[in-house]
């Protein structure tokens, strides 16, 4: 079987199914209703119409972008989520069996999956920007804050965004490929997505020093390749990023050595 026909397989697989339309919905809702609480709040802020706030004032200027990359800040889990089910879905069906005898090249496999998965996390992007843009500028215009729809960074940070999900998707597989087991995987994802990361970038945040660390997180390369991060307005210490292109370099990296390593170890064994 040549990349094509692994790719075509890979393709119908993903997409003769409701789980991806199904995970697809709960993105569109949960960034949407996440973006729009942001523009409210640092809308709300900046527009000095928020009753009750206290503090600096905040740049009008920022707060469109700071809105908007809550589609890839909040969102990425899902084309990660995505990714790790390619993998563990088959693992636990064992409809990988009849593949692997087809084609013994597991390889070729595993690049179908790559090329399926830059897809599927191009498609999570499109719609997480449109919902995060969406919702963002209807609350901000509520302010009277320029949306900055018209601007190019708003759709260079756009462009980003859809590279930091495809690239999401394939550290997604890297998991599936390391961790076999479903539901084992998806703890994990869900662990360090949601409790693991956050709480660790927030001590980045205020502990000198630490942030060098933090900084070369996944989800903190991911925030510098998008270049916004709603982690940087609550830090207090000033800390760096990466370069935009780095952090896309270091993600990437994430991607390559969870494959190289799930090549090497669980990818090579018989299914169960």
């Amino acid at each position: 079987m040549s990349l094509v026909a692994a790719t075509r397989s890979e393709y119908t697989k993903q997409f003769t199914t409701a789980g991806w339309w199904v995970l697809a919905i709960v993105l569109v809702a949960y960034v949407a209703f996440t973006a729009g609480v942001l523009a409210l709040v640092f809308g709300g802020v900046a527009s000095g119409r928020l009753g009750g706030a206290t503090g600096p004032a905040m740049s009008a200027e920022g707060v469109p972008g700071l809105v908007y990359s809550s589609a890839s800040a909040v969102g990425y889990v899902f084309p990660l989520l995505v990714g790790t089910l390619m993998v563990t879905t088959e693992f636990r069906h064992k409809t990988l069996t009849p593949t692997f005898l087809a084609t013994p090249r597991r390889g070729v496999i595993l690049g179908g999956k790559f090329v399926v998965g830059v897809l599927v996390g191009l498609l999570y992007g499109i719609l997480g920007s449109a919902a995060a843009i969406g919702a963002g500028a209807g609350v901000l215009s509520i302010f009277g804050i320029d949306t900055a729809l018209g601007s190019a960074d708003t759709w260079e940070l756009v462009g980003r965004m859809l590279l930091a999900f495809a690239l999401w998707a394939l550290v997604g597989i890297g998991v599936g490929t390391v961790v076999r087991n479903q539901v084992a995987a998806i703890v994990i994802v869900l662990a360090v997505t949601l409790f693991i990361e956050p709480i660790v970038r927030t001590i980045g945040g205020v502990v000198e020093g630490f942030d060098d660390v933090v900084k070369w997180f996944p989800s903190a390369a991911s925030d510098a390749l998008v270049g916004q991060t709603i982690f940087s307005s609550v830090s207090t210490t000033g800390a760096s990023t990466l370069d935009w292109w780095v952090g896309g370099l270091v993600l990437l990296g994430y991607a390559v050595v969870l494959v190289v390593v799930g090549m090497l170890t669980t990818w090579r064994r018989d299914i169960d």
